[in-house]
């Protein structure tokens, strides 16, 4: 009988003991951690194009290109909606969010950002990782002496 092990939350501070060194790593985890349970909202996907090419997508209805900015700090991409119509409307029921948000993801060295558009509701953020000539693996060529 096979037996599936199903890790639902990582104890941290306990992986602390078990390297030296890795103190930022640990501590990103743990942002992200409690950044996914803080909220939800927006909803969003990730989807992997090719090896080097992603678009994050995030539902944004109500949202217009005023109500969002999207910024890159260091190796964080943050987009941000801040609704401003005032609406004095009387709705009967009001299902779709309007709500100030702010939703962060990491991103690694090299990933750039190549573009973004708004349509349907849907934020799309293109994203490609260029690696420098510098990091590219490289072919050494052999020699006879």
């Amino acid at each position: 009988m096979t037996r599936t092990l199903s890790l639902r939350a990582a104890d941290i501070p306990q992986l602390h003991k078990f390297g030296i060194g890795f103190e930022p790593m640990f501590d990103e985890l743990l942002r992200v951690s409690n950044q996914q349970i803080a909220t939800n909202y927006p909803p969003y996907n990730i989807v992997q194009h090719t090896e080097d090419e992603y678009t994050i997508s995030l539902a944004v209805a109500g949202f217009g290109y005023e109500d969002l900015e999207i910024t890159k700090e260091r190796n964080i991409l943050a987009v941000e909606g801040n609704l401003m119509v005032e609406d004095d409307s009387n709705y009967l029921y009001k299902g779709i969010g309007g709500r100030k948000f702010r939703r962060e993801f990491r991103l690694a060295d090299d990933v750039e950002i190549t573009g973004a558009h708004l349509n349907l509701g849907i934020l799309s953020i293109n994203l490609k990782r260029v690696i420098p000539e510098d990091k590219k693996p490289k072919k050494i060529e052999i020699t006879h002496k």
